[in-house]
């Protein structure tokens, strides 16, 4: 069930690509156990998408969905809008595009395909089957994105970065301010968004023709595959989002890609299931990805480079376990576009997490073939 509430835009707090901040006023509804303004009635901060909403203004009532402020969900800082009932944005012209995300949900949107009859692509992609060796760095987290793009630069930084996002976490590529600043930053090329999750450059309908498009149409020399930011897990071995990881390695090698795995590690996360390389990384990896690839290990300083030498012993059966030094990398981490975080610890706090996700892009960078000399 929904927790929805009615509410008065008071501001327009800031915007990035695809999305406006706002704060609102409730105007009815309950009221216990919520924050209240000034006046004592509840306010909150809440995010709308315009392509899906219209563009809320100053004044306007809106339609709020608050389930994840209700639960205390990570993602509860926001109270999502769903509609501006006295206001609804005129019909869009109708138009190529028949492939529909949020399918069967109450805000299920048509989008254009890229790989769909309509598409301008749909030639290129058609009959397109090889990513042409393209090296694919995987990773669990949205947060190992900005380190992925950053140990790349430090080796080549003209390549040509294509984001490619999964539907594990959030669905809207614009609630993400990382990708926003990505590519206002010129450090991706493009976001191709697959299975339901929208709004990238580009739509896919599988992880499979998102590789691609990254590839013919995007151009790209590297591409990143993650979900989109919240990570859902349950503390059991199968029952979290990052499992993907596993299936994008095998799509990969499927269409003629190098997957370049990187881990998901830590030596500050407090949860034992996390220490060392975290039990998604060896789950995605060991159980699920069927198909060789690449398994990245920094190579950091003791105690922590005997515990990773002896959790990914189990993963040199299937995969090419690569060490590869870090010199440099922190350098390279402190010039992201963004502020980099993961499960709220910064780079300082967490920085083995960061530097092993950078560690993936500098051996993805390593695998393209020398620049044309000029």
């Amino acid at each position: 069930m929904i927790t929805w509430r009615r509410g008065e835009v008071l501001a327009v707090r800031r915007e990035w690509r695809g999305a406006v901040e706002l704060t609102v006023r409730q105007v009815d509804g309950d009221t216990d156990g919520e924050a209240g303004g000034a006046s004592g009635v509840p306010e909150f901060r809440a995010l709308a998408y315009p392509e899906l909403v219209g563009r809320p203004e100053v004044g306007d009532t809106v339609l709020l969905n608050t389930t994840a402020q209700t639960m205390g969900l990570g993602t509860g800082g926001y109270a999502l809008v769903t509609a501006i009932p006295d206001r609804l944005p005129a019909d869009p012209e109708r138009g190529p595009g028949h492939l529909v995300k949020g399918r069967y949900t109450p805000l299920q949107a048509v989008v254009l395909g890229v790989d769909e009859q309509d598409s301008p692509h749909h030639a290129v992609l058609r009959d397109a089957d090889d990513l042409d060796a393209m090296p694919v760095v995987i990773a669990d987290l949205h947060s190992a994105l900005p380190a992925v793009c950053a140990g790349v630069r430090a080796v080549r930084p003209e390549a040509r970065i294509a984001y490619v996002m999964t539907d594990g976490g959030a669905l809207p590529a614009w609630f993400s301010m990382t990708v926003s600043a990505l590519r206002d930053a010129d450090w991706i090329v493009g976001t191709v968004t697959t299975g339901q999750a929208m709004g990238g450059d580009l739509e896919a309908v599988t992880v499979h023709t998102g590789l691609l498009a990254a590839r013919h149409v995007l151009r790209a020399d590297i591409a990143v595959v993650t979900q989109g930011p919240g990570n859902l897990g349950t503390d059991t071995r199968w029952g979290f989002s990052g499992v993907a990881a596993g299936e994008a390695v095998n799509a990969a090698a499927a269409l003629g890609g190098r997957a370049v795995a990187a881990l998901r590690i830590s030596d500050a996360d407090p949860r034992e299931r996390h220490q060392g390389v975290s039990h998604h990384s060896l789950t995605a990896y060991g159980r699920v990805a069927l198909a060789a690839a690449d398994v990245v290990v920094p190579d950091l300083d003791e105690p922590l480079a005997s515990q990773l030498a002896a959790d990914v012993a189990t993963l040199r059966a299937r995969h090419r376990v690569v060490t590869v030094p870090v010199d440099g990398l922190d350098e390279a981490l402190r010039t992201t576009p963004v502020k980099l975080s993961t499960m709220g610890r910064g780079l300082d706090e967490d920085h083995a997490h960061f530097v092993a996700s950078a560690a993936a892009g500098r051996h993805a960078a390593a695998l393209l073939p020398p620049p044309a000399s000029g």
